[in-house]
């Protein structure tokens, strides 16, 4: 197997958010716009309330799929479908926008720790205007194989035989949750094209003979295999893998389309009040 290297590093940069939440985000910046079909990649980490309290109330989406990870802390997600759900630490919630959803996400607690990602996955042009969608994954649907020096939660897609709960018809959607004692070496299997980043969230690493920090996003090229090596201080990361779409991106705040024409009629839909057109249906795992 052909091992990946790191083609970019991309440094997750502070932006505020929703009602003035504290965010580091990679994907979506100016150093990496987009990762094809991926989007936007934001990390939230702070013990301060006044970093999240306020949290996200009402926002339109439309055209793409988000997708939110919990480690730490509590978040309540309410929206224009009428869903509305709990997440909690080591939880996820998947949520289609499609055609349009107006949502809400915030915070149950107003102290303690809150650590998690939200991680933005487009969608291909003949589903950007289907009925939205949203799933509740509780922990315990996430499967957690332990191995002798590594953890692995399974989120999305495969790893030792265990399937996560989240997929993706039209991406390939792969999203591990890795930590690594230190010095140990990890090898896994990865789709030869497929689009892979890993997002160091704690400790250090090497991929090859590039060396990762905490809060940096590595963009691997193509290869069969990712091999890292943690460092000294052990290392936590997020691997995540799709399938490119390969079509325009045109995106205005929240809303991504294919063209300006699509994105002018969203902005239309949403002042006019009629951005939302579909109910969604809920799952709860």
């Amino acid at each position: 197997m052909n091992d990946r290297n790191i083609s970019q590093v991309v440094p997750a940069l502070e932006v505020t958010e929703g009602a003035g939440v504290k965010i580091f985000r990679s994907i979506g910046t100016p150093t990496r716009r987009n990762l094809d079909p991926f989007l936007m990649l934001d990390q939230f980490s702070t013990y301060n309330p006044d970093d999240y309290v306020a949290g996200f109330p009402d926002h339109p989406h439309r055209g793409f799929n988000t997708f939110t990870y919990m480690i730490d802390g509590y978040m309540r997600h309410g929206d224009s479908m009428g869903n509305s759900g709990d997440l909690g630490p080591g939880g996820a919630q998947w949520m289609k926008a499609g055609s349009g959803v107006i949502h809400s996400e915030m915070p149950q607690q107003e102290s303690g720790r809150m650590r998690g990602f939200q991680l933005w996955i487009n969608l291909p042009a003949a589903q950007k205007m289907t009925a939205p969608e949203y799933q509740d994954i509780r922990p315990q649907a996430i499967p957690e194989v332990n191995l002798d020096d590594a953890t692995v939660r399974v989120i999305a897609g495969e790893f030792e035989g265990r399937r996560g709960p989240v997929t993706d018809a039209h991406t390939n959607f792969h999203f591990l949750d890795i930590a690594l004692e230190p010095g140990v070496h990890f090898e896994h299997a990865v789709p030869a094209h497929d689009t892979v980043f890993i997002y160091l969230f704690e400790g250090d690493a090497t991929i090859g003979d590039d060396a990762l920090q905490e809060q940096q996003l590595a963009v691997l090229d193509d290869g069969e295999r990712i091999s890292i090596t943690a460092g000294s201080h052990a290392a936590r990361f997020l691997l995540v893998s799709g399938s490119a779409i390969g079509e325009p991106i045109v995106q205005y705040g929240p809303f991504v389309m294919n063209s300006r024409d699509e994105i002018n009629q969203a902005l239309e839909d949403f002042r006019d009040g009629k951005l939302v057109q579909t109910r969604a249906d809920m799952i709860s795992r």
